[in-house]
């Protein structure tokens, strides 16, 4: 996993996600490639592929979400939505059509692709 994006990176991220509990190690834990999965459960491995499948899909799930975690980063705070709307129950609308403007400028910014 890359620890600065959560990002899955390695078919370790996969494996973790086939079965609960501690069903795999490794033979040589400072060369974790497939050949060095071992599994302790007496249950099956996963193919070659499977694990190249797997991770891809993780991959491209991940990728696919960007624009939330992009989006999030430049929405106001709930904070100031609240603000916003209790000014605007008291009559003043100019900050929340302000902060309903800078949302939809954000959404057009980060479109889900």
């Amino acid at each position: 996993m890359d620890y600065k994006t959560n990002r899955a990176d390695h078919i370790e991220d996969f494996l973790v996600t086939v079965r609960t509990g501690q069903w795999f190690g490794w033979s040589d834990p400072d060369n974790k490639i497939y050949a060095n999965v071992i599994v302790h459960d007496g249950g099956s491995k996963p193919t070659e592929q499977e694990c190249i499948d797997g991770l891809a899909q993780m991959q491209s799930d991940f990728d696919s979400l960007s624009y939330v975690k992009a989006r999030e980063k430049e929405y106001p705070s709930l904070g100031d939505i609240a603000d916003a709307i209790f000014k605007k129950e008291a009559g003043d609308s100019t900050e929340f059509d302000a902060l309903a403007t800078k949302r939809t400028t954000i959404k057009n910014k980060y479109t889900k692709g």
